[in-house]
């Protein structure tokens, strides 16, 4: 199961990196400034919604990988591993959702 969460998370993550570098070469190329960039993700649900996604995918492939690294490289396994990699995994979340807030709302 976690095989199939981190390539899908994969998939969604490439999807999301194209589109917020495509939106932001677009937007920089077209003279837009940081702030008036910021100014139009203000209130905007899309954006909230894409970054919000963005956030979680990271969230969810970041851990799985890191469990995977730990286990081969460390070879550190089992639960204490698993809890930190969620615990990483809960952090990178948190202040994830902050920062689209913070852009967003």
């Amino acid at each position: 199961m976690l095989w199939i969460a981190q390539r899908a998370t994969a998939a969604l993550l490439a999807l999301c990196v194209a589109v917020h570098l495509a939106t932001m070469i677009v937007a920089v190329r077209g003279g837009l400034t940081a702030a008036e960039i910021l100014g139009r993700t203000r209130s905007n649900v899309g954006w909230a919604t894409f970054y919000g996604l963005f956030v979680l995918a990271v969230a969810i492939h970041v851990p799985i990988g890191l469990r995977t690294v730990a286990g081969e490289w460390l070879q550190w396994r089992g639960r204490a591993a698993d809890a930190c990699c969620l615990a990483i995994g809960v952090l990178l979340l948190a202040l994830g959702w902050r920062a689209v807030a913070a852009v967003t709302l």
